[in-house]
Order: structure tokens, then C-alpha cells, then sequence
């Protein structure tokens, strides 16, 4: 059963979704397409990164991502396809597509150029439904992405998606923040274990002048009430976090805000 994902910023109250989907089931009737948000902020690349990079590593083995915020459209920027492994992601050249592509592992990277085998292009705005989709549609379909696309080297990432890392040190970056004020970076699982992290180790972190000597934990319940902590909760990266509190409100921190931290070395 071929599973197509679809993120946008488009929102729900205009048919900009509907025909999205109408364009991948004209080539693919028997798609199963899957919905990660359609709520992502009007042009924010950053944040539709985030919940492609979170949800894709959850999909079967050849499932195909369509990612659709861009602001770019209608400019010289590319169209492209990231073959990584297990998935293949769609969507604008402009960051959107790398840090999920490059969680799964990326392996090759076509821009999309072969356009004779995409439905006739209606309008020079509307690539999610004119570009996008038929192409996930094609390569879910069985078609290769090299007939869909010349091979190229390079390809735009996010810096944010970077992390640094000195030893015990690493600088990380707030790629999100969530409804309950928790505080997501850059910094994931793998980061942290190449560190030596483990459950009940303590970062010290300095914030507006504050130095704090924060726990790492598996669980919100292991500090009181109100008290800071660090954990990885389920999208894989680490978050600065209240136990039923609000670590934005506490820290005074946002997306986009660089925080070093240090692994205490006596843990």
C-alpha cells in the first residue's frame, strides 16, 4: 500500500489541500495519504522542518514525504527529491525537506527537471498541486527518481538543524516551541549518548545571567512540581522543560535562541 505524507502551510480553509490530494489520486488512486499538519505558520520553513524531521523517522519503509512551504515559489529556486533511507522526500529547495532527509540518512538528491511527466502545469504559483504532489505521486507509484529528475550535489539545510558539540560541551538551538511551553533543540538522542549523558546526569547552563545545574531525565515526574528539567520526550530531541509548568514563560527563551550547556563532569 504506497503512503504518501503531506505538510503545508496552506490550512484548511481553502481547497488548496483538496486539490493537492486530487492531483496525487488522479495518478495513484489507491494512495493512502497521511496528513502530518496543514497548520504550520504562513511561510515558516523552520517550523514545517521540525514536524517533517519528528514525524517521518515513524513511517514504513518507503513511504514518500511532501513537503509544501515556500515561500520561494514562482523564483529560480529548485524543485527537488531527497532519496534517503527508507523514504524520499519532495518539496522546495529551501531547508524544509533536510533535517528529516537527513535523520533517516540522506543517499542522493535529483532536482526535479524531467516535467514531461507531470500533469500539464496550470498555474506558476500552485507547485504543491502542480509539481509536488504528482511527483510523489510518480515515485510512489514505482516510477525511479532518476526518470523523474537529474542527480545533483548540493542542497539547502537549516542551520538551526546543526548541532555543535566540544567534548562535554554543546551549543544547542530552540528549533521549536510547544503548546506547553517546553523549549525543543537542536540536540538529539544520539547527540547526548555520543556525549555521555544518562539518566540523573546535570547540565550547567547560564540564561539571562541565571546559572542553573539542570538534571537530564527520562521522565517529566522525576524532579517536584514547577522544577526545571532536561529530557528527550517523543520527537527524538532534547527539550528544556517544566514539570507541569511553562519552561518558555520561566526562561525567557524562544525559537531561534542559542543556549550552551556543559555536562557536568562530576555526574
Amino acid at each position: 500500500m504506497p503512503i504518501i505524507t503531506l505538510l503545508t502551510d496552506y490550512g484548511i480553509k481553502d481547497s488548496y489541500v483538496a486539490e493537492v490530494k486530487g492531483a496525487i489520486l488522479k495518478i495513484l488512486p489507491e494512495a493512502t495519504i497521511v496528513d502530518i499538519s496543514h497548520d504550520v505558520g504562513n511561510y515558516s520553513i523552520e517550523e514545517g522542518a521540525f514536524h517533517m524531521a519528528r514525524s517521518a523517522p515513524y513511517f514504513p519503509e518507503g513511504t514518500v514525504h511532501v513537503g509544501v512551504v515556500d515561500p520561494g515559489v514562482g523564483s529560480d529556486r529548485k524543485g527537488i527529491i531527497i532519496e534517503a533511507r527508507g523514504a524520499f522526500f519532495v518539496g522546495p529547495d529551501n531547508g524544509l525537506l533536510a533535517p528529516a532527509a537527513e535523520r533517516l540518512g540522506v543517499e542522493r538528491v535529483y532536482e526535479i527537471t524531467n516535467v514531461e511527466l507531470l500533469p500539464e502545469r496550470v498555474s506558476d504559483v500552485f507547485d504543491g498541486r502542480d509539481v509536488f504532489g504528482p511527483t510523489g505521486a510518480l515515485l510512489a507509484k514505482g516510477v525511479p527518481p532518476q526518470g523523474i529528475g537529474t542527480e545533483i550535489q548540493g542542497y539547502i539545510r537549516i542551520p538551526a538543524y546543526q548541532t555543535k558539540v566540544e567534548g562535554y560541551e554543546v551549543e544547542a538551538t530552540i528549533i521549536h516551541v510547544d503548546g506547553f511551553g517546553n523549549l525543543v533543540t537542536n540536540v538529539t538522542y544520539e547527540v547526548l549518548e555520543e556525549m555521555g549523558a544518562e539518566d540523573g546526569s546535570k547540565f550547567l547552563v547560564e540564561v539571562a545571567g541565571k546559572k542553573y545545574e539542570l538534571p537530564y531525565c527520562r521522565r517529566f515526574s522525576a524532579v517536584p512540581d514547577g522544577e526545571l528539567l532536561l529530557l528527550v520526550a517523543g520527537g527524538g530531541y532534547m527539550e528544556f522543560a517544566v514539570n507541569q509548568g511553562n519552561a518558555a514563560e520561566r526562561l525567557g527563551l524562544n525559537q531561534g535562541d542559542v543556549v550552551h550547556l556543559k555536562l557536568s563532569k562530576d555526574t
